[in-house]
């Protein structure tokens, strides 16, 4: 785990590594408003997608992500690169600036909308239901960020980044419904000039620790 080696670099402002079925990693170029991708051999492709794309998740051949700039959800067919939007609204409401993504195991997509910047808007998470159905699930977070399954794929993880919290609870995946919601984790010396920063995106390692990247402090932990 002390070896690093550079996959990709150059990127403006890369977000939400993923993997293909072919072995090929893709991730969302915000900045560069593409997704991005490098094959096994080491070639790379540049899709644009008209604005600015955030998390990423693969599922059933498309790949899925949030569009700050459309405030969309929207997915992009892997074979093709034909993008389509799925999602704008919620209750009648906009999205505000979606983010990260994470399928469950029914096939409902859960995503974060992280709030303005100055925190005027609150953010919250938010589920499409596998029968195109959507509401929120949590509300009234400081810039919500990754999601993350545990293993047993019940316990849902949200990084709220700008409080520097991880929170966990019981994910129903039919009533849509997080429960028992509590704190899992701080990370209280989060800060620099000032300003709290905090957890953003989250995965599970194989050898069962969770891996956090800290936002604002170039740390994994």
């Amino acid at each position: 785990m002390n070896e690093v080696r550079i996959l990709i670099s150059g990127l403006r402002f890369p977000e939400g590594p993923t993997f293909d079925e072919d072995g090929c990693i893709w991730c969302a170029e915000q900045e560069g408003g593409n997704l991005f991708c490098r094959d096994p051999e080491g070639q790379t492709l540049r899709v644009p997608t008209g604005g600015h794309p955030c998390g990423v998740v693969i599922r059933d051949g498309y790949l899925w992500f949030g569009d700050a700039d459309q405030r969309a959800i929207r997915r992009m067919h892997v074979k093709s690169k034909s993008i389509e939007t799925v999602l704008t609204h919620i209750a009648g409401e906009p999205l505000l600036m979606p983010n990260d993504l994470l399928f469950d195991q029914a096939g409902n997509l859960l995503f974060t909308c992280a709030g303005s910047p100055d925190q005027e808007r609150l953010g919250y998470v938010a589920v499409y239901s596998a029968t195109h159905q959507a509401e929120l699930i949590a509300d009234g977070l400081h810039n919500p960020n990754g999601l993350l399954f545990h293993p047993d794929n019940q316990t849902l993880m949200i990084a709220e980044t700008c409080r520097q919290r991880i929170w966990q609870g019981y994910w129903d995946d039919k009533g849509f419904s997080w429960e028992n919601i509590h704190v899992w984790a701080t990370t209280p010396d989060s800060a620099v000039q000032g300003d709290a920063f905090g957890p953003t995106g989250m995965t599970t390692g194989p050898d069962g620790y969770l891996y956090v990247a800290l936002w604002g402090e170039s740390l994994i932990r």
